[in-house]
């Protein structure tokens, strides 16, 4: 695919419930183990990543990121978000595999960059 990326959101009960945001910022705790570090890491502020984290454990049966035992702090996905994850980028790449040609012909329709500017 020249230039042209699909992105993808998972929708349920009208209303926006997983996208490349969200999945990133999953992402970003289980390599940080923190939320505040994950959401430092995504220019985003604590409580931007806080209400995201919380509204994503409300959605799914089971949580999603949970405390680290032990009282030192900080956050780990727990299996269920790895899982979501996983089932995520799984349906991302199917996608992407999907679309690839008629992303391929419709930037090929594309003008080229400098077009756009000319008045």
């Amino acid at each position: 695919m020249t230039g042209m990326r699909l992105t993808l959101r998972i929708d349920t009960r009208d209303r926006p419930l997983l996208g490349h945001g969200k999945i990133r910022l999953l992402e970003a705790i289980g390599e940080t183990g923190s939320i505040s570090a994950a959401a430092r890491a995504m220019g985003m502020s604590y409580r931007r990543a806080w209400l995201l984290v919380e509204s994503l454990n409300g959605a799914f049966a089971e949580p999603v990121v949970a405390a680290r035992p032990g009282g030192g702090g900080g956050a780990a996905l727990s299996p269920a978000g790895q899982e979501v994850v996983r089932l995520y980028r799984e349906i991302e790449r199917t996608a992407h595999a999907a679309a690839a040609t008629a992303l391929d012909a419709l930037a090929a329709r594309l003008g080229t960059p400098d077009a756009a500017k000319t008045p």
